[in-house]
């Protein structure tokens, strides 16, 4: 015979649980609360919208070179010299340097360099019918570095320097012959360095690693369409078939190579 309990009695059992006990079991929804405020001020069971967005990735170190001083076309062109030419063309960057030399006599005044220049231009855009100097900056025997071709000596203008290699690079002309046995002037070498250096800078591009170019016409050493790697600061003889910048020039690229990086502080 089963024996029905009073309500009284529950009750009775029910205050047969420990009052410690009970005062647990009143705490643990205040202790779930707690608990989720702590995981989601850390991050864990963040959903959705509510997600931290990721960490972004640093961005590579870049090395920079100091922009030297450049004369402006102005000094060399003037109204009588300068022709109507089309606007200057850009590429995206500049990757590529190119050292050149003009092949024209070494022992001139400095102070007379303006007039070299603007010979030289009248040459290559009569004789050759060129739109504009085919080079982007010339640099004489003191060291002072002439702008070259229009369009702005902080912009990857597109040179007439270098068959098949125009695009993406740079070109810079050593005013002198530089054919073997001649003397290179510290002066000269110094400001190729310096501009080489800033302008790959800009690219973020090392004067000693290479540059994969792609030749535009079959008139260079490269069929068009050949993806060429070359050195990021080279000789135009690299791409072209010349002697050009001369066996004493090409001599010292090395050096200047390591001076470049040396401005941009990649070495001591």
């Amino acid at each position: 015979m089963r024996v029905r309990r009073s309500p009284g009695a529950r009750q009775a059992g029910a205050a047969r649980i420990p009052r410690t006990a009970r005062s647990l079991l009143a705490w643990l929804p205040g202790l779930a609360a707690v608990l989720g405020l702590i995981l989601c001020a850390d991050g864990i069971g963040h959903t959705g919208a509510g997600r931290r967005p990721p960490v972004a990735a640093r961005p590579a170190a870049l090395h920079p070179a100091t922009k030297p001083h450049i004369v402006p076309r102005s000094a060399w062109l003037d109204s009588l010299t300068r022709h109507a030419q089309p606007p200057p063309r850009y590429d995206d960057k500049v990757v590529a340097v190119f050292v050149h030399h003009t092949d024209s006599p070494n022992g001139y005044d400095c102070a007379d360099v303006p007039r070299i220049i603007r010979y030289l231009y009248a040459g290559q855009t009569g004789a050759r019918s060129w739109d504009d100097i085919g080079y982007n900056f010339l640099v004489d025997r003191c060291g002072t570095i002439y702008e070259g071709r229009a369009g702005g000596v902080d912009r990857p203008v597109t040179g007439a320097h270098t068959q098949g290699f125009n695009h993406r690079s740079a070109g810079i002309a050593a005013i002198g012959t530089f054919t073997a046995g001649a003397a290179v002037p510290k002066a000269m070498t110094d400001a190729i360095a310096a501009v080489a250096a800033w302008k790959l800078g800009l690219a973020d591009v090392d004067p000693r690693a290479e540059a994969r170019l792609v030749s535009s016409n079959s008139l260079s050493r490269y069929t068009s369409g050949t993806a060429a790697t070359l050195p990021a600061l080279a000789g135009h003889k690299d791409a072209y078939m010349t002697s050009c910048p001369g066996a004493a020039l090409s001599a010292r690229l090395p050096a200047i190579r390591q001076q470049a990086a040396r401005l941009q502080g990649r070495v001591p």
